[in-house]
């Protein structure tokens, strides 16, 4: 509102040193109801396309094709959820952290190759081997939000290793 009194009373307005994130970000601020509200609708969202995906498993012939996009968006819209209550600058920033970064990545990167291996590839095997990727690279993605919960995992693998070794 600042910003149009500002130009509607003739200043420039550009006096002040604010970059175009900044703006943006300033422009898209919510509420707190609004967030919650936001949050809870793409999660939900999305957990009834992950639930409607793994039902449509048994449809024959398109079932695979279904679930892939049901999961695959369901997952897209989890992620998306988080940025209502953090905020997409935070929320970007946080995935972008050095210990996020890596999981991130993989996590992104299967996600457009599930999509990519079963419409423009449609190759089914390496269409499940993404889903699964994806699935496993979402869960250590989400992981990192729970302090020690990665350390946790990887040392009882080990001990699993170490036990199954001998």
């Amino acid at each position: 509102m600042d910003k149009l009194r500002a130009v509607l009373g003739g200043r420039d307005g550009n006096s002040d040193n604010r970059n175009i994130l900044q703006a943006a970000n300033e422009a898209s601020t919510l509420g707190w109801g609004t967030r919650v509200k936001g949050f809870l609708a793409c999660m939900v969202i999305g957990i009834v396309c992950t639930i409607l995906g793994v039902c449509c498993l048994f449809v024959p012939k398109v079932g695979l094709i279904l679930f892939i996009v049901f999961y695959t968006f369901g997952n897209v819209c989890s992620l998306v959820s988080t940025m209502f209550l953090m905020g997409p600058m935070k929320q970007l920033k946080r995935m972008c952290d050095k210990t996020r970064a890596f999981a991130t990545i993989v996590m992104i990167t299967c996600l457009v190759l599930t999509l990519c291996a079963a419409f423009w590839w449609k190759i089914f095997g390496l269409t499940l081997l993404f889903v699964i990727l994806q699935v496993l690279a979402f869960a250590w993605y989400s992981l990192s939000y729970i302090p020690f919960a990665r350390d946790a995992i990887l040392k009882f693998f080990s001990m699993l290793c170490s036990v199954c070794m001998k």
